[in-house]
């Protein structure tokens, strides 16, 4: 029977785009995410910063801060990356406040509630779902 090592599975978490304003907490985040296995972690404050990431390369996970010192829905960045096309990174949400992260954006991704631990990025990052509006809309018309 064959066996995945665990660099193989670590690896599943790809290239990450971390908007987090927070400096310490996104070196953490990205000390976190290449210990990992992520071969490439981009960290940006603020939501201008994410959007010329963005435009430059597409990463394989978005870890967003959905309130950002420019802006407090954040989670306009993940709304952006859902329509760039079918190739919709992994979403994860990072907050103090899930409530005020409306239910239509809370379904594009994963929601971590601050703090938490290492593990529970890892985890939500290695997810292989993809929820986003084409991959929703795949799903629903699949199930008809």
């Amino acid at each position: 029977m064959p066996t995945t090592s665990a660099r193989e599975t670590d690896y599943r978490i790809g290239t990450a785009l971390v908007v987090e304003d927070d400096p310490i907490l996104a070196l953490s985040l990205e000390d976190i995410l290449l210990g990992g296995g992520s071969p490439e972690v981009t960290v940006c404050s603020s939501t201008r910063q994410a959007l010329a990431a963005l435009e430059r390369k597409r990463p394989d996970v978005l870890v967003l801060d959905v309130h950002l010192v420019d802006r407090d829905d954040g989670w306009a960045v993940a709304e952006l990356v859902n329509e760039l096309g079918p190739q919709v990174p992994r979403i994860v949400f990072s907050t103090g406040n899930p409530q005020a992260i409306p239910d239509g954006i809370k379904e594009m991704g994963k929601v971590l509630v601050k703090p938490y631990a290492p593990e529970a990025l890892l985890e939500a990052v290695r997810d292989s779902r993809r929820t986003g509006l084409f991959q929703r809309l795949r799903g629903a018309i699949s199930h008809d």
